[in-house]
Formats: structure tokens, C-alpha cells, sequence
């Protein structure tokens, strides 16, 4: 399998996660891209028509995109315990969780790109502002539930922890531990695993 990705990318970092912690992280080629809104990578325009990383090509040519599809795709290659629970309520508070991750990590990255790419005359803040009440939002949930994460590790913890990381990666002056204790806690623990060791984003 050959996976299109940016160590950067938390989205690429949750499929490595689970890459890590299903067992077939041997199994993955890991090709590091280069791409940015308007500026796609080749091979991954070829391997995704929305032209975004992460990007996956498996080994019977099948590629897969979009982290959720592609975690789901390896939680399905291994005998191992599944990171994706069995129908059930268990499976929906996992899905719950990595759902709010992943909007906490949209949100995220829409500030980033404004920063980045908009001349900073046209920067809109209502809208920037607008973005960090979702993450904000985002960060309470977590909090709340994260008292029922106990030593867990499905899709909801991995996908919480990455975007967790990722606030620390792009938003270091961001205290979001300050209002959300609990989750605080519970990362510290989570982000000791070896997989979000061996993950963690290259220094900003």
C-alpha cells in the first residue's frame, strides 16, 4: 500500500495512528507530498479527484480517500482488536467523537489558510473569530465525554488526540487545557502511546 501524506497533515497523522496501532504500518509506503490549495501534488491529484492528502493506493489498485474511509479501510486489513467498535452504541460515541475531531481540524485549518493565503488587508476576523468558536465548541465536547474515554483506542480517542496535537502543532498560544481539564488529562496519557510518539508533527 502506498499512502500520499505530509507528516504536517493531522488528518494523514490519524491514518498513521491507526496504521501504528493495527499492526500494518510495515505494510504502507509512506510517500511525503508537498501540496497547498491551488497547488496539488500530481500523483496525489491522481490518486484523489478532490486533490487532498491523505491519499491512499492499495496494493490491488484501489485508492481511497478522505482519513475516515482510509482508517476504516485498514481497521478492515488486520485480526486484531478493531479500532472501529461493532455496531452498537459503542460504535456511535466512537464515530460521535472522531466527527467533532475532524470538524475541530476543519475549522482549524480554515484559519491557517486564511493566515496564509488571503493578502492580510483582506483577512476577515469575524470570520477567523467565527472558526475558533467552532474549535472552542468542539474542544467542550471533548471535555465532557472525554471522562467516558478511559483507556480506549477506536477511531473517536484516535482522532481526538490528533486534533488535540494539532492545536499544540499550529496553535501553540492557544491554552485550551486552561477551560478543559479533563481532556488535558486524558491526552497527556493518550499522546504517551508509542503510535503518537512515533506520529508527532515535525517542529513548527
Amino acid at each position: 500500500m502506498k499512502l500520499y501524506q505530509s507528516p504536517a497533515s493531522p488528518y494523514a497523522r490519524k491514518v498513521a495512528v491507526v496504521a501504528h496501532e493495527t499492526g500494518l504500518i510495515d505494510q504502507i509506503e509512506m510517500a511525503a507530498v508537498t501540496t497547498a490549495p491551488g497547488a496539488p501534488d500530481a500523483d496525489v491529484a491522481k490518486a484523489n479527484p478532490v486533490k487532498k492528502i491523505p491519499a491512499l493506493v492499495t496494493d490491488d489498485g484501489l485508492s481511497l480517500f478522505d482519513s475516515p474511509v482510509i482508517c476504516e479501510y485498514l481497521d478492515s486489513q488486520h485480526e486484531g482488536t478493531k479500532v472501529f467498535p461493532e455496531p452498537g452504541n459503542a460504535r456511535w460515541h466512537a464515530l460521535r467523537v472522531q466527527a467533532a475531531a475532524d470538524g475541530l481540524l476543519d475549522a482549524a485549518l480554515l484559519i491557517i489558510y486564511e493566515g496564509r493565503i488571503r493578502p492580510e488587508e483582506l483577512h476577515y476576523k469575524p470570520w477567523t473569530d467565527a472558526q475558533m468558536g467552532k474549535i472552542d465548541g468542539a474542544l467542550a465536547a471533548l471535555n465532557e465525554w472525554s471522562a467516558d474515554f478511559g483507556d480506549r483506542v477506536d477511531i473517536g480517542t484516535i482522532s481526538a488526540g490528533c486534533a488535540l496535537g494539532y492545536l499544540d502543532f499550529r496553535f501553540p498560544n492557544k491554552d485550551w487545557r486552561g477551560a478543559n481539564r479533563a481532556l488535558a488529562t486524558w491526552y497527556e496519557r493518550f499522546s504517551a502511546r508509542p503510535s503518537m510518539q512515533a506520529t508527532k508533527p515535525p517542529a513548527a
